[in-house]
């Protein structure tokens, strides 16, 4: 059975995220949370967050045992920019695009397999 858990509006661009989700796909638990541990991207915080809570979620609502648990899938998408106002010059103004992105982590039993 496969059990997931999202995090959105997070204020970081998915095509520097993605590289990070990478690494933890297929990995048991325990491995991806050390992984996600000693990155110094600010994805690999947000992606411990969501995996903590998909694990959670494993065990909570679907009794499932968080040793048998592996990601199954990791992948983030972009949500569209946030736009806020910048100030230019003489009166003017220009729009700021600042990234906005979605982490999915799906986790598995490993017996499915």
């Amino acid at each position: 059975m496969e059990v997931y858990a999202k995090s959105k509006h997070l204020r970081l661009s998915a095509t520097k995220a993605r590289l990070v989700a990478e690494l933890i796909k297929g990995k048991d638990i325990d491995e991806a949370f050390a992984i996600l541990k000693v990155l110094p991207q600010k994805a690999a915080g947000y992606l411990e967050k969501t995996l903590r809570s998909a694990v959670a979620n494993a065990e909570n609502n679907f009794d499932m045992d968080k040793d048998s648990l592996y990601v199954y899938r990791a992948y983030v998408e972009s949500e569209g920019p946030m736009k806020r106002i910048f100030m230019r010059g003489m009166g003017r103004a220009d729009i700021q695009r600042k990234p906005v992105s979605q982490i999915t982590v799906v986790v598995k039993n490993k017996e499915e397999v």
